[in-house]
Parts: C-alpha cells; structure tokens; sequence
C-alpha cells in the first residue's frame, strides 16, 4: 500500500498524537481503565458461599480484599444483602445483611469474622434486618439465594450517621460515588 504525503500530513499526525498523549494523562489521572475489583478467598463470583460463613455453622463474615481504587477516593462503604428474599421464586424484599462504611482507602480488604470483631476506629456498621450491628450470614429459609457483596469508593468520609439502615446510608452516598464493585455468592440451605 503506497502512503501519499500531502503538505497538512505532519500536522495531522501532530494532532493525533496530541490527543492521544493527552488521552493517555487523563487515563493515568483517573486510575487508567482499572476497574474497582471486589474478590474472596472463599468463593467465586457467582459460586456458592461455605456454610463456615452461615448461619448453619459459625456465621462469621467472609474474607473480602479489593483493589484498583479510583482516584480522589476518602472512603469505602461495604454493603451486603440479598435481593431474593424469602423465596427466590416470589422475592419480597432484599434481606440486609452487613452495612460498613468509612473504610479507609489504605486498607486492602476486611479479613474472615472482621463482622463479629470490633472494626478498626474510624470504621462504622449499619443496622441490617436483623436488627443488630455486625454481620449476620446467609440463612435463606427456602431455595438458593444470591448474596450481593457491593463495594462503593466514594469521594468523601461519612459523618457519623449513628447506626443507619440501608436507605440512610445510600442517602449519604448519593453524589459521592466513584466506583462500585460487586461480588455475588450463592447459599442453599442444608436439605431446603
């Protein structure tokens, strides 16, 4: 193939490779294309979750570690439920199960049972359905439910909202998300 040179080829090419760099700057500004991620140790997206983690056993939350946090990000906010409740055939409401936020940006994850633990200072829970603080595992009466871990950067640190529930905390969040990231397990309970 024979390239033709015309006289506004130089500034063409000048242009481009202009946008491009600044393209490239924007990127590197903004975290790149890195996605936020959210994974466990314990199980895959989409795959079931050990009973170790339900309430059929010791009920302690699983291990969670993410990365890839945009840029400007002040705070995390960790919410975890189940959209499938009671019966995953006919759902009624979506089941809360842990609420966490103002995680800071410097740590990497939450380690298997920091629900049953005191969290670090700083770092405050909601209240779930289950009236309490702390995380409460799956325990779905009927048929395999699906367990939303949704992990939000956001660009400020939460006032203190004094133990919120889901709808307080995403009043809060509004205006101030920066990346989301979603970890869904399953759970069937034993002979349901």
């Amino acid at each position: 193939m024979k390239i033709r040179k015309s006289r506004g080829t130089g500034t063409v090419l000048a242009v481009i490779l202009s946008l491009l760099l600044s393209m490239g700057a924007a990127a590197a500004r903004s975290g790149g294309t890195m996605t936020l991620t959210l994974t466990s140790p314990a199980f895959e997206d989409m795959g079931p979750i050990p009973a170790r983690y339900t309430c059929e056993a010791e009920n302690v939350s699983p291990p969670l570690t993410w990365s890839n946090l945009p840029a400007g990000t002040k705070s995390l906010v960790l919410i975890v439920d189940d959209p499938d409740a009671p019966d995953p055939a006919a759902p009624k409401l979506t089941w809360v199960h842990w609420l966490v936020y103002n995680i800071p940006p410097s740590m990497a994850g939450l380690k298997e049972g920091a629900g049953n633990l005191p969290l670090p200072p700083g770092v405050l829970e909601g209240i779930g359905n289950s009236k309490r603080r702390h995380y409460s595992g799956p325990c779905p009466p009927v048929g395999t439910h699906r367990y939303f871990h949704k992990l939000y950067a956001l660009d400020v640190l939460l006032d203190d909202l004094h133990s919120p529930d889901k709808r307080q905390l995403e009043a809060a969040m509004k205006g101030h998300v920066l990346g989301e990231a979603v970890l869904i397990g399953t759970y069937r309970m034993k002979g349901r």
